[in-house]
């Protein structure tokens, strides 16, 4: 079969065999594919994955949070969640309108792979992999692996992306986005940063995940800067830590929007800023609790 046809399965099996027929354009809430379209362009071959209510769930499991393929930014919003999700939450608030974050899917988001996508960092640095399924079976990979360059990942034409797994953290955490834009809504990232910070009975940080977007072809996360912060007191003045060479892996760029230099000014401040966020929040239970 050639030229442009539109599937509409209602089954996931269904979508799989669509797709292991010939390559396919997959269409989910369709915030990104649509804006992506306007003017003249080839016709395509579309499957629709819209209709598979088995993949719209959020659900616990005793070593991890699984998010369905056609989970929304809402479902994010208005589910409850532990403090460790508050990054995703934040950053679901921030995605486009309220009618966007209604109909965009965190999966569609993660396949779209813009280096400005809200979600991506607030998923690294809740150490998230995706699960994708073809005829052939499913197969998992950590996010950092599934994201492979600009606009590109290790999506197989005849795969869905049908979960994100999210694991519990082995201690308390706590977690924080930032987003720096030209204006406070409905704008693209000059820069942004997700950060979680996880706690042992002591004090001290035990884990450290932070990670950057905008920034890079890819979000990237800071190792250098998350090994330093083992260990140290997590509370006010974290932030003064950070300093340029932790940043070395980010490669920012001059666009429109910012040079590569603001950006990379801009990453370090907003790292600095999450950090001193995060050990606030149990600073401020604890007080809520006395």
């Amino acid at each position: 079969m050639t030229g442009p046809v539109y599937h509409r399965p209602t089954t996931l099996q269904a979508a799989l065999e669509r797709l292991a027929e010939r390559p396919l354009v997959v269409l989910s809430g369709g915030t990104d594919h649509y804006p992506a379209r306007v003017g003249p362009h080839a016709e395509e071959a579309v499957l629709d994955i819209g209709g598979i209510s088995e993949l719209r769930f959020i659900r616990e499991e005793a070593q991890a949070f699984v998010l369905g393929g056609r989970t929304t930014w809402t479902d994010v919003v208005e589910a409850e969640l532990p403090p460790w999700f508050d990054a995703l939450k934040q950053a679901a608030r921030e995605i486009g309108g309220v009618q966007i974050q209604n109909r965009g899917t965190l999966a569609g988001n993660l396949c779209n792979a813009s280096p400005a996508a809200d979600g991506t960092p607030c998923l690294l640095a809740a150490d998230a992999a995706v699960e994708l399924h073809s005829v052939a079976g499913p197969r998992r990979l950590p996010l950092a692996d599934f994201l492979i360059g600009y606009r590109a990942t290790a999506r197989r034409p005849d795969e869905l992306l049908t979960a994100i797994h999210l694991p519990k953290p082995d201690r308390p955490a706590a977690s924080r986005f930032l987003k720096l834009g030209a204006r406070r809504y409905l704008v693209i990232s000059i820069a942004m940063v997700a950060a979680t910070l996880e706690v042992d009975d002591g004090g001290a940080v035990a884990a450290a995940r932070i990670a950057v977007g905008a920034c890079s072809a890819t979000a990237q996360r800071l190792s250098e800067l998350e090994a330093a912060l083992v260990g140290r007191p997590a509370a006010p003045g974290l932030g003064a830590l950070v300093s340029e060479a932790h940043l070395a892996e980010l490669q920012p760029i001059d666009d429109v929007r910012a040079s590569a230099a603001y950006r990379r000014r801009a990453a370090r401040t907003l790292v600095a800023r999450a950090l001193e966020d995060v050990v606030r929040v149990p600073a401020e239970a604890e007080e809520n609790a006395a």
